[in-house]
C-alpha cells in the first residue's frame, strides 16, 4: 500500500469505529481485524502503519468526530506531512478543501472532561489518560520468584511484589513461561488492587465480579493455593475462561459460580455470614483503561455512569452481607470518577452503620476520599480507585 493509501484505509476504519461508538457497536480492535481480513492486500506492514493512524487520530479527538477524515485532520494538524498525502491521486484521499476543519481535540467529550476535572483529573493527569499503555506482567509465585525468573527480556520491576514491566507489544505469550503459568499478564494498578484485599492461606475470599480471572489468580497466589475462594460472574463465557488458565497456573482452590443478574444473593445464600473477604471488582465506565480502549470515552454518556452507579452500590451491598463479623469488603472501580470511587465509598458508610474504611498501605497511589487512587500520570498504571470496609466484630 501507498502511504496515501494507508491514510485512506484509516479514514475507511475511523468511520466505521465512529459509527460503532455511537450506535454501541464492536470495539476499534475488532473492527480493524476485521477491515483486514477482507483486504489480503494489506501486508503486516501496512496493518501496522494503518493501525497507527487509526489509534493515533482516536487520540487526538477529544468529542465523538464527524467522520474518519475529520478525525485525520486532527491528527495532521501536529503533522504536515500527514496532510500532504490529501492529494487525491490513486487510492489517496481527496485534496482538502479551503474551509474544511478537522475535529475537535481534548481529552475527551466536554461533560466528561469537566467530570474527570471535578474528580481531580486534570491538565497532564488528564492527557496521560491518552498515553500508551505498557505491558505489565505478574509473576505467578505459586510456581516462581520475581527475583529468580528467568525470562528471554528483563523487566523492570514495579511497586507490587510480584510485577515486572516490559515495552507495549512485548510477544509474552510466546514465551516458554508464560505457557507453563510462571507469569500472567496484569496491569500493575490491578495487582495494587488485589494487594488490598490481604487475602491469607486458609481464608474464605469471593470474587465477586471475576471475569475471566485475572484478579482470581492472583488472590490464588496470595493465599498460596490453601483456602477457599469463590469466583463468580454473570457471564458464562468470561468465566469459562478461568478453569484453563487456573490448570496452567497451579491455582487448584478455586470454585467457579455463575450468578443470575439481579439475583445473584440466592446462588451465595449458603456464604452469607461467613466469608473472610469480598472483592468487588465493579462494573464500571473504564476511564481509567484509556490508554488500551481510547475510543471508549466516546460511548460513555451521563445516563450510564449513573447506571454503573447503581449497580457498583447493589453489589456492595450484596459483598456486606456475605461477610462474616470482622471481615472486609474491598471495592476496586478501574474508574477515576468520584462518582464511581470516592462517592461510592461515603454512599456504602451511610448504608451501613458501623462499618470502618480500613484500607491497608499500598505500594503506589495516594488517597481519594475513603479510599485510595492510582492514575496513568501519577503512577503510570491503569486508573484506579480503592476502598476497603470492615464489618463491625
Amino acid at each position: 500500500m501507498t502511504p496515501q493509501a494507508r491514510v485512506q484505509a484509516a479514514i475507511e476504519i475511523l468511520d466505521a469505529v465512529i459509527a460503532a461508538a455511537k450506535g454501541g457497536g464492536a470495539s476499534a480492535d475488532r473492527i480493524a481485524a476485521d477491515w483486514f481480513r477482507t483486504r489480503r492486500f494489506a501486508g503486516s506492514k501496512d496493518r501496522r502503519a494503518v493501525r497507527e493512524l487509526v489509534f493515533g487520530a482516536i487520540r487526538a479527538c477529544g468529542p465523538v468526530p464527524d467522520s474518519g477524515r475529520a478525525a485525520m485532520l486532527r491528527l495532521g494538524e501536529g503533522d504536515p506531512a500527514l496532510l500532504s498525502l490529501f492529494d487525491g491521486s490513486r487510492h489517496a484521499p481527496a485534496p482538502l478543501a479551503e474551509d474544511e476543519a478537522p475535529a475537535e481535540g481534548g481529552v475527551a467529550p466536554v461533560w466528561l472532561e469537566a467530570a474527570l476535572a471535578s474528580s481531580g483529573i486534570e491538565g497532564v493527569d488528564a492527557q496521560a489518560l491518552l498515553g500508551r499503555a505498557p505491558l505489565d506482567l505478574r509473576v505467578n509465585s505459586l510456581r516462581a520468584d520475581r527475583d529468580t525468573i528467568s525470562l528471554p527480556e528483563a523487566g523492570e520491576p514495579l511497586a507490587a511484589l510480584h510485577g515486572l514491566r516490559f515495552p507495549s507489544g512485548t510477544p509474552v505469550e510466546q514465551w516458554q513461561a508464560y505457557e507453563r503459568g510462571l507469569i500472567e499478564v496484569q496491569d500493575g494498578g490491578s495487582q495494587v488492587a488485589c494487594l488490598a484485599v490481604q487475602a491469607r492461606a486458609g481464608e474464605t475470599v469471593v470474587d465477586l465480579c471475576a471475569g475471566a480471572g485475572g484478579k482470581t489468580l492472583a488472590l490464588a497466589a496470595a493465599m498460596e493455593n490453601r483456602g477457599r475462594l469463590i469466583a463468580c460472574d454473570t457471564d458464562r463465557a468470561r468465566l469459562s475462561r478461568l478453569a484453563p488458565r487456573a490448570e496452567r497456573a497451579g491455582a487448584s482452590m478455586i470454585e467457579t459460580r455463575l450468578l443470575n443478574p439481579n439475583r445473584e444473593a440466592e446462588v451465595l445464600a449458603d456464604l452469607a455470614g461467613q466469608v473472610d473477604a469480598v472483592l468487588v471488582d465493579a462494573p464500571c465506565s473504564g476511564t481509567g483503561t484509556w490508554r488500551r480502549n481510547p475510543e471508549a470515552r466516546w460511548r460513555l454518556s451521563e445516563r450510564e455512569i449513573a447506571r454503573y452507579g447503581a449497580i457498583q452500590a447493589r453489589l456492595l451491598d450484596l459483598a456486606a452481607n456475605l461477610v462474616r463479623p470482622g471481615g472486609r469488603v474491598v471495592f476496586v472501580t478501574c474508574s477515576l470518577l468520584d462518582a464511581e470511587g470516592a462517592d461510592q465509598a461515603v454512599g456504602f458508610l451511610a448504608r451501613h452503620p458501623g462499618w470502618k474504611a480500613q484500607l491497608p498501605p499500598l505500594p503506589a497511589g495516594a488517597p481519594r476520599g475513603a479510599g485510595w487512587r492510582l492514575s496513568p500520570g501519577a503512577d503510570g498504571t491503569d486508573g484506579f480507585f480503592i476502598a476497603c470496609f470492615g464489618s463491625p466484630c
